[in-house]
């Protein structure tokens, strides 16, 4: 989920940005089938596997602070935005437009500025992932022509959580690489990715899936938090909600007014956290934005106080297993 200092809101890069901000509300109501898109989309064209190994490793680009996969649909080429924001698939409406489309009316969302929307919807009969291969997959179509304006890229769509959870991942930021690997609960030490064999030189986090977004606890200044990792985040935040003595950690050091997908605008704070303990892991100075989350709650009950986006997950290398619920941050 994106933070772009002067257009968008932190909340869920494009997922908040592009359809209101809807990554942590959503209300099922009755909707329409969709016949499945005559369309085939393959992602990491150029991946590799790992001799020896069940690993496919998968170069990256990056445009700005958001990870960038090159990808095929059809004939058209480009790149897909990984961001584990981001509940699900989201595809380009410039370059699917002529695919059969509903109104998304089975769910209806609301984000941090308040706003609800509905969204065009398409089923794609095939999605090629890695080494796995999706059927029937929905998908959002929403208008991403700005952000490849000003990000100066071809973007096809986002890779959301629901098309990662059978994978570990592992982020390496100083390779510009993706380690990818589909999991089991019970899995064959053979084929174990080598940077997990060094036990010591890493962290074991638990982690919680909620309504397809990460979510790791820790504390601050004696308040238990919960943080949602989202890897298209430009940037940290923090619930303005949290107790005064959690500020009383943040060197506040500016104000910015941030613009939601509907131009609502909402204003936030700036400053440096001088202390975050995640799992044995102390970072210093987090760069961390402040603004009211209190449209950002789950489905069915209960809120997060923060995001971590590229600013701390970029600070290491950073893995996840999203079936045994597990995250790895490098010592």
């Amino acid at each position: 989920m994106l933070f772009n200092y002067r257009l968008y809101t932190m909340m869920g890069m494009l997922c908040m940005q592009l359809l209101a901000g809807n990554w942590l509300f959503a209300r099922k109501v009755p909707g329409p089938a969709t016949p499945p898109a005559e369309l085939s989309i393959n992602v990491f064209s150029e991946a590799k596997y790992d001799t020896g190994s069940a690993v496919i490793v998968i170069p990256f680009s990056r445009a700005g602070n958001l990870i960038l996969v090159k990808a095929k649909a059809d004939t058209i080429e480009g790149s897909f935005i990984l961001d584990t924001g981001c509940p699900h698939l989201v595809l380009n409406m410039t370059y699917f437009r002529q695919y059969e489309t509903n109104w998304e009316q089975n769910e209806q969302k609301g984000g941090m500025t308040g706003e609800i929307s509905t969204a065009l919807q398409t089923v794609i009969s095939n999605f090629r992932f890695g080494a796995t291969e999706h059927y029937r997959v929905k998908a959002d179509l929403v208008n991403l022509g700005h952000i490849e304006n000003s990000k100066g890229v071809k973007i096809l769509g986002l890779i959301g959580m629901q098309l990662l959870d059978r994978y570990e991942m592992i982020i390496d930021f100083e390779r510009n690489q993706l380690h990818l690997r589909k999991a089991g609960r019970k899995d064959d030490p053979a084929s174990q990715n080598e940077m997990l064999r060094d036990t010591a030189a890493y962290h074991t986090i638990p982690i919680e899936v909620k309504d397809d977004r990460i979510i790791v606890k820790t504390e601050l200044a004696g308040k238990k938090i919960r943080l949602i990792i989202d890897s298209g985040a430009e940037s940290n935040v923090l619930d303005s909600r949290l107790p005064d003595k959690v500020f009383e950690q943040v060197n506040i050091n500016g104000r910015i007014i941030l613009t939601g997908a509907g131009n609502a605008k909402v204003e936030a704070l700036r400053g440096d956290l001088q202390k975050l303990v995640i799992g044995g892991q102390q970072v210093n100075d987090l760069p961390v934005m402040i603004t009211n989350l209190e449209k950002t709650c789950f489905s069915y009950g209960g809120c997060v106080d923060g995001i971590l986006g590229f600013d701390f997950l970029s600070l290491q290398k950073i893995g996840f297993n999203f079936v045994t619920r597990k995250m790895y941050l490098w010592k």
